[in-house]
């Protein structure tokens, strides 16, 4: 069982009452916890507040393990999301995911590349192997080809399992559904035939 914590999609509530909420859904029996970190803390190069902010969300975590959204979409410039994707490694993300899929702008593979790539260099510097979520507007069975080859180039076919690479796109599970269809009986369904399309 997985839960959005932190006051998902904003992660603006009072922390206090963010890490309560995270404890709450540990207790509820979530095995997997997603946090959404204060994207001010970016903006303002406030690293070790994001670092503690983050270590705080992972002990309140406990066993679960803790997916770091980092709202890529928000942070202006790839050198916040290496910088952010750093410091949510090193306070102890078991993944690093690109977005709530709520921001104007979402998963996108030059964002993408460059959290992969701060994975590889972490896992490199550290022994320690930290999965990766891309999230949003990945809506066809042909674009997740591309994030799938973005994983196996950079980071090799480890991380081409469950445990470490995921999607984020609930509207992807539809057009896989219909591609299958399609492989099956040579013709496309209507997408109002699958009931999460």
């Amino acid at each position: 069982m997985a839960a959005v914590s932190t006051g998902f999609p904003a992660g603006l509530s009072p922390l206090e009452e963010r890490v309560a909420e995270i404890r709450r859904s540990v207790e509820a029996g979530a095995h997997e916890i997603d946090v959404v970190i204060t994207r001010a803390h970016v903006f303002a190069a406030h690293w070790q507040a994001l670092y503690d902010e983050i270590a705080a969300f992972k002990q309140a975590c406990g066993a679960a393990h803790m997916k770091v959204i980092l709202g890529t979409g928000d942070l202006l410039t790839l050198r916040n999301v290496a910088r952010a994707s750093f410091v949510a490694m090193m306070a102890g993300a078991d993944f690093i995911k690109t977005s709530t899929g709520k921001e104007p702008t979402n998963a996108t593979l030059p964002v993408s590349l460059v959290m992969v790539r701060a994975i590889r260099e972490y896992a490199q510097q550290t022994g320690m192997a930290v999965g990766f979520k891309p999230a949003g507007g990945i809506r066809t069975a042909k674009q997740s080809l591309d994030w799938l080859a973005l994983m196996k180039e950079e980071l090799g076919p480890s991380w081409l399992r469950a445990e470490m690479f995921r999607f984020g796109a609930s509207g992807l599970l539809g057009d896989i559904e219909r591609q299958l269809d399609h492989y099956a009986t040579g013709r496309y369904s209507a997408e109002y035939r699958h009931p999460i399309a």
